[in-house]
Order: C-alpha cells, then structure tokens, then sequence
C-alpha cells in the first residue's frame, strides 16, 4: 500500500505510521522493572480478577486459618459447617483499588478455595464452586461505584448442579459460563442456566479419557474458537467441543512427549492475539511436569519442570502442534497476554515439583516475554527477576495501565509465615514490562478522547469506534531529524480470571482500522476501528482498549460491548 508523508512524519492510508523524527527509537532488552505495591493485604492473592471500575477483586480460602486482615465494625462469620475456624473474624477477600493503591476486606461466607469465574456482560463478576460448604456455590461481586466502600458478596447456596473444585469457566457468546471439570467431575454446566428447569450436569467423556492416576488433570485449559466452538485441553489432548449440541467436533493430535500440562503437573496456556477479522486462531501451551512428577514430591524428589511449548493452529483442516523450548524449565506460571498485541509473558512459578503442598523448591524468578509473530528460536526472552517467590497459588492479571499486578504464593497447607523455606506470601507487585520504561515516553500514546478516566464507552458488534491520541514524538518531529518507526494499531483485551496457572477468558483481538488522520493540533490524530463483528470473536462485555505505537501502548480505556 502507498505511504504519504506528512511533515516529517510518515503516515499509512489505513494505520497510522509514526516518524520519530527527533532521534528517539523504542528501549529494547531492558527486562522490565518490579514495585513492591503492598507488602501485605492481609490475604494471599489465589484467585485474581480486574474489574472495569480499576479494582482487582482477590480471594483465597477460608480455611487457611485466620488471615491477617480483620473484617470491619466487629463483623465476623460464623460458619458451623467451617472446617478450621467456625469463628472467623477474618477477611479471606479484598477489593484492591489500582490507582489509590489501597485496599479493603471483603465478606465470604462460604469456601473459595481453588475455585473459578468469569465475568457477566453487565461486569458482575461471577464465581463458582470451592470446597467444602462451597462446592456448588456461586458468589457474585459487582463493580462497586466510587466511594462505595459498603458493597461486598453475594452468595447464592447450591445452585451449581455437581461439585466444582478445580474447574475452569468460560464465558459464551450468550454471556452464559460454561463450567467444565473439577476433581472426580466429568462433566459441563452452564449457568445461569438458559431455562427455569435449574442446573444440570452434563457428561463429558473426554475428562474421563485424560484422567491421570495422580490426578483427574484439574483446571483444563478451555479457550472459545473463532467459530463459537470451545477449545478444551486436558492432560495432553484437545477437542473442539460443540456445547451446543454436546458432540465432539474435532480431535487434535496429542501433545509430542505425552507429558501432562494441567493440575497438578500445572503448565498455562493462551488463545494467541487474534488477527482483525480473524479466519485464524492458535493455541499455545507452556510447561508442565513429566509424568509422575507429583508423585514423587511426596518422597522428597522434585523433578525439573517441562522446558518445552506446543504451538497449534486450532482452525487448520490438519492441525498439528509445534513445539518450541523455553529458556529454563517452568511449572505453575500464569501466561499473561500483553496489550501490545505482539507479546505474552509467562510469569511466576517453579522449575521444579509440581503444584501441591510443599511441592515445589526452585523458585522461576525471572519472566520470559514470548513474541508469538517472531521467526522459531527468535521468540523468547527472559526479562528482570524479582527477589519474591510466586509457587503454589499465586496469580497475576493485566491492569489497564499495561502493567502486570502479581500476588500470592501460599506452597502451605495453612498460613505458615515462620521456619519454613517459603512462607505464605501476601504482598503484591507490579510487574512493568519493557514497553513501560521512561526510554520510551516520547512514544507512548495517549488517549484523549475518550478520556481514559471517564465512563465506560457503549459499543456494538461491527459498529466504529473513533479515538483521538496523541504521541509526544509526533511533535517533535516536526523540528526534522530522524529515529525509528513505529506502527500504531489497537487492541481490544478481555480481563482474565486468574488463578492456578490459568488466565479464564482471556483475549485479545486487533482491531481493524478504517480510516486514520493528523489532526490540527500538534501531535494528534484520529483513528476509527471497527469493532468485532461476532460475540464468537469478543463475548459481551467489558474490554479494555488500548492504542499501540509500535510496540508501546496507552493507557487504555473501557469499553462495553453488547
């Protein structure tokens, strides 16, 4: 396609190429920083989940004994059916403000503990299931309005149709959650449920066919196809499984090395960055443990984790899994898209054990970012470590700011913060990749319109959004010189439900771009994308979206599709 210069600055007819011209080009290999946000919340951070109000709803379990974060106004829970502490005056959940830094405790009844969760269209969080008094429970928290430091949980008992401990939801094209697995459950169910006739459960055989002796491979990896169908993984294997007619659809090759990925031999795994009008879609998986690794922990043998990822275009008519090798060995990391839409970061965990009580011992410090759209051996790069282990029930989640909030780690049966290796962590950090680095001011956009602190904008499938940004860089310019290039596009992510190595509903999707311009005032331009056309591409709900120079996004700012 035909480029036009304006000024010194380069423009493309259909996105936006920006010139710096005053010598200033992307920092490259600087490995991200780490901030201490909050030494302790009071609870460990096992499930994760941002909200569009800029508040990270956390939770763990109540079972791990007292927590370190006192319920207010002398409110307890008394629970008969409560295992530990049926007198618990306690917080087990907190609402994490992002931009105060600040954090308050929340109400659970019921047990959480190693449970799951999407969001609703009307971005209520939903969670379900947990242990004990809470298996079949779900548990909703809205995104509470400013100043309301008031709202807290609702719990609604027993309106799940089977236990679910270990499950994995994910959100439909209807807004529905379909929730598959859990320990000794081999079955799916949606909720809420689509009729009055209450909740039901549903056979799958394919749990079945993937049980493992250790294990029945918990948390399976469930991604929503392009064409409405789900991607399930399981131990080594996948289907793309019609939900609608209950009917398998396609069985894919197993993952070379027959090695389990899920629960306890916890590897992560990504829906890829979906192209503008996607006719594509891959998969990606990451680490593991060998086979009997779990086992072994038991006996004091802790077994180095699984190095390698399998790659798999899930659309293919033959589809067959790539297989590609970290720089070092990784259990239980969380696999985090980033908002430039070329990279993703696989973060926390071990190199060695498995997931599981005292079950690990060689802390994965270091992140590594993956650059799926590099050539083979180009892909990987480890970045900056932190001086935090994050094992066994840690998690992490994207902010709207473009940096990663990391939290948790809890490898005890309890809360244990004395003579042990690694005591329960309650601390959060802030992960900030490479793109946030002062180098890189100049030419990091910014939104301008829609202001990026206002209201959620309404949005429609297939509909234009128009944005207005602007880029430091572009002024200078204007003075002449020369510098590198970048390519603005924009992105549109889905906030994920984290927890045990597994990022729920996660997304991202390029948009397409229509028509990009200058404006009059320095340093400024518009650009119109179109928004996906199907709730198959983006189910409804609340997205953040961001605008990327290069390989440097904005701030983003929320947008709610329906």
């Amino acid at each position: 396609m035909k480029l036009t210069l304006l000024g010194n600055c380069i423009h493309h007819p259909v996105l936006l190429v920006i010139l710096a011209c005053a010598g200033i080009a992307p920092a490259s290999g600087a490995g991200g920083r780490w901030d201490v946000l909050q030494r302790s919340i009071g609870v460990s951070a096992m499930h994760m989940q941002l909200l569009h109000n800029d508040r990270v709803i956390i939770f763990d379990r109540t079972d791990f004994g007292l927590s370190n974060l006192s319920l207010p106004d002398g409110r307890c829970r008394r629970n008969p059916r409560e295992r530990v502490v049926p007198m618990d005056c306690t917080a087990h959940s907190a609402e994490y403000d992002v931009a105060s830094n600040t954090f308050r405790p929340l109400f659970v009844f019921t047990d959480t503990w190693c449970s799951s969760g999407t969001v609703a269209p009307d971005g209520t969080l939903v969670q379900t299931g947990g242990w004990n008094d809470g298996y079949r429970n779900v548990r909703t928290m809205a995104a509470c309005e400013a100043g309301d430091d008031t709202c807290d949980w609702d719990e609604t008992q027993d309106a799940l149709a089977a236990n679910r401990w270990y499950a994995t939801n994910q959100i439909l094209p209807d807004g529905r959650a379909f929730i598959v697995g859990g320990r000794r459950q081999f079955t799916y169910e949606f909720y809420p449920t689509a009729d009055s006739s209450g909740a039901s459960a549903i056979s799958l055989p394919f749990l079945v066919q993937t049980k493992d002796p250790e294990e029945n491979n918990l948390y399976p990896f469930v991604h929503l196809n392009i064409d409405g169908n789900l991607f399930i993984f399981a131990k080594n294997r996948a289907i793309l499984f019609d939900y609608k007619k209950n009917k398998v659809v396609r069985t894919y090759p197993e993952l070379a090395g027959g090695d389990p990925r899920n629960y306890p031999s916890s590897g992560s795994s990504v829906l890829l960055p979906l192209k503008p009008s996607p006719t594509e879609a891959e998969v990606l998986v990451c680490g593991g443990a060998p086979a009997g690794s779990y086992t072994s922990t038991k006996d004091g043998t802790f077994s180095s984790a699984l190095v390698t990822c399998g790659r798999i275009k899930i659309t293919d008519t033959a589809p067959a899994w790539v297989i590609e090798t970290m720089p070092s060995p990784r259990v239980m990391g969380d696999m985090i898209l980033l908002p430039n839409g070329a990279e993703v970061v696989i973060i926390n965990g071990a190199m060695d054990g498995t997931a599981g009580w005292e079950s690990a011992k060689t802390p994965a410090y270091a992140p590594v970012i993956y650059r799926p759209d590099h050539s083979p051996g180009d892909r990987f790069e480890e970045q900056s470590s932190t001086d935090i282990a994050r094992l066994y029930h840690s998690s992490a989640v994207l902010l709207r700011d473009g940096r990663l909030l990391v939290g948790g780690s809890n490898p005890h049966i309890y809360y244990n913060f004395s003579n042990v290796q690694y005591p329960t962590e309650l601390s959060l950090e802030a992960y900030s990749p490479e793109y946030l680095d002062p180098s890189n001011d100049a030419l990091r956009p910014t939104i301008v319109d829609p202001s990026p602190n206002g209201a959620a904008v309404s949005v429609t499938y297939g509909a234009s959004l128009t944005l207005q940004f602007a880029v430091p860089a572009a002024r200078r310019a204007r003075g002449g010189g020369g510098g590198g290039i970048g390519l603005v596009s924009v992105t549109m992510v889905a906030p994920s439900f984290t927890t045990h190595s597994f990022a729920m509903n996660q997304r991202l999707l390029l948009l397409d771009a229509v028509k990009t311009a200058a404006l009059a005032r320095a340093s400024t331009y518009q650009t119109s994308v179109v928004m996906p056309a199907t709730a198959a591409l983006a189910p409804p709900g609340y997205y953040m979206v961001f605008v990327v120079n290069g390989h440097i996004p904005s701030e983003g700012i929320w947008v709610h599709i329906q």
